[in-house]
Formats: C-alpha cells, sequence, structure tokens
C-alpha cells in the first residue's frame, strides 16, 4: 500500500513524540531519586532546577501529542487493516523494539558490571536500573503487542493503558512542583541568583577601583563611568538601587533583599560529581543569606590589590 504524506507524518510525530517522552521521563525520575534518596537533595536550592522544567514541559507537550496521533492511527488502522502493512509503520515499530531491546540490555549489563566490580549499589543507582528497566521494558512490551494486533483487536485494552501511563506522568508532574517549588517559587529564586551576581560584580567593581585609587569609593556613583562602559546594575525585581556603604578604611558593606533564604551546602553533604552543586557551593560559600535585607561586609587586602603599574 502506497505511503500518503499524512501516513508518513503522522507516524513519524507519533515516534517522535514517544521518544522525546521517554528520555523526559527518564530525566524526570532520575532527578527525582538523586533528590530524595540519592548525595543531592540540597539541589533543591538551585535556581535552575536542573533539567526538571524543560523534562516537565517537555512531558506536558508531547506526550498528549502521542497519545492523539496513536489514536488517531489505531482508528485508520481499525478502518483499512491494509494500513498495518505501510513501510513506514513497520520500520518505525521495529526501530522502537529494537531500541527499546538494546537499552534493556545495556541496563542489565551495567548492574551486573557494577555488582562484578565490586562497587557499592547504593539505592539511587538501583532505582536508577529499575526505572531503566520498566520504561524500556513497557515500550518494548507495547509494540510487541502492537506488531501482534492485540491494541487492534481489543481497542478498551489500549485505552485502559493510556490512562493508567497518564495517570502516571501527571502525578511525576505534580510531584515535580513539589520539589522544586512553583512557578513564582522559581521566578522568585532566579531574581535571588541575579542579585548575587549584581553583587558580586558590584565587588569587583569596588575592588578594582581600590587598586587604582588605594581607597575605597564613596558611593556606588562613583563607580559608573560611561567612558569605560562601567555601569551598576539595580535590583532586578524593583529597580531599586543595591545598598553600599564604607565601614571602615578597607572594608565595606553591600546590602540586597532576597525573596528566598540560601544556606550554605557542606562539602561532605552532597555529591561532588554534579557540576550544579559545585557550583552552588562557591555560591553559597560566600553569598549564604536569609529571607529578606542582607548584608555583607568584605574587606580588601591591600597587599594583593597593589595599584596597578599602567
Amino acid at each position: 500500500m502506497k505511503v500518503t504524506p499524512k501516513d508518513f507524518f503522522l507516524w513519524a510525530g507519533a515516534m517522535f513524540a514517544l521518544y522525546f517522552s521517554v528520555g523526559s521521563f527518564m530525566a524526570l525520575m532520575f532527578e527525582y531519586i538523586d533528590r530524595l534518596v540519592g548525595n543531592s537533595a540540597v539541589i533543591g536550592a538551585d535556581p535552575y532546577s536542573g533539567g526538571m522544567t524543560f523534562a516537565i514541559a517537555s512531558l506536558i507537550v508531547l506526550f498528549p501529542v502521542y497519545i492523539v496521533l496513536t489514536r488517531i492511527l489505531q482508528k485508520d488502522i481499525r478502518r483499512d487493516s491494509d494500513k498495518k502493512e505501510l513501510w513506514v509503520r513497520r520500520w518505525l515499530i521495529i526501530l522502537t523494539i529494537f531500541g527499546a531491546g538494546v537499552a534493556l540490555i545495556i541496563d542489565l549489563i551495567v548492574l551486573i558490571n557494577t555488582f562484578l566490580g565490586g562497587e557499592v549499589l547504593t539505592a539511587a543507582f538501583l532505582l536508577k536500573i529499575l526505572t531503566v528497566f520498566v520504561l524500556f521494558g513497557g515500550v518494548f512490551y507495547y509494540y510487541i503487542q502492537d506488531v501482534r494486533g492485540v491494541w487492534e483487536a481489543n481497542e478498551r485494552k489500549s485505552k485502559r493503558i493510556g490512562f493508567v501511563v497518564s495517570a502516571i506522568l501527571a502525578v511525576s508532574i505534580v510531584a515535580g512542583f513539589f520539589i522544586m517549588g512553583s512557578p513564582q517559587t522559581q521566578r522568585e529564586l532566579r531574581f535571588d541568583a541575579q542579585r548575587i551576581e549584581n553583587l558580586r560584580m558590584i565587588q569587583n567593581e569596588v575592588t578594582s577601583y581600590y587598586r587604582t585609587a588605594e581607597k575605597l569609593p564613596a558611593s556606588l556613583e562613583v563607580l559608573k563611568d560611561p567612558l569605560v562602559g562601567s555601569y551598576i546594575e539595580s535590583d532586578p525585581e524593583t529597580g531599586d538601587a543595591y545598598e553600599y556603604s564604607v565601614t571602615g578604611p578597607l572594608t565595606f558593606e553591600v546590602c540586597a533583599t532576597f525573596n528566598l533564604p540560601l544556606t550554605e551546602v557542606k562539602s561532605d553533604a552532597v555529591s561532588q560529581g554534579d557540576w550544579r552543586i559545585k557550583e552552588l557551593q562557591r555560591t553559597a560559600q560566600d553569598w549564604a543569606h536569609e529571607e529578606g535585607r542582607v548584608c555583607f561586609e568584605r574587606e580588601v587586602d591591600p597587599d594583593r590589590l597593589k595599584p596597578s603599574l599602567f
């Protein structure tokens, strides 16, 4: 039977939505495992929330697309059984079964290799292995049954499976908001992250000024120099200027008002392999703060900030 453009793009769209949904769900589950039972529970303070937001957004959009396209394709086959023999359908389904089978084999190899190598089988590791096995095992089973014509003959069972999978995804998406916070919380965290970057820039400008003038600037206005492109940012949310004051010959203070607290991260409490944790540690080390107005006192070292000769 000839493949029409409609057939081709419906099948290609359904498979693309499936692959992307599977990848997003797996990434989301890995994030949950790391935060809940792994060594990265503290990463909840990360203003960028890892890949959780992108995974959730992908699932919200693409999985319904997959469900709708799959329903359309199954109805077409029920109306015209010859469409089961379309080459695009056969190739994509066999490719999907092959890919799921390879993923299952690799998953088991990783598990056995880790065990034989004497490495510690942590709860987080085992849960990730189980997630991959269940996820790709489900895809493998579904399309093996599809090849056998099970869903074509039993529409009710197909709809029941779709409902169960949709419910699981809905629960996983809702759980994400409890872990990373609401969109409003994320917005507030991003504002706080920008405030820290702005304060860090002010600190650098102050030390640069001291290196040249051998004294601290009396105010932030002194640091503004349009001739060299020096510009001091304002609060990203309110637009107010940051507070700066000289507290001694070598000490100064910068202040900002934060939406949420940022606590220090102990080096032995988290996995050092995660770059997000390292970045959070670096930030929290110097800029840990409570909610509300917080001031940071800094002291310049004249021996390290000697005037430039040029």
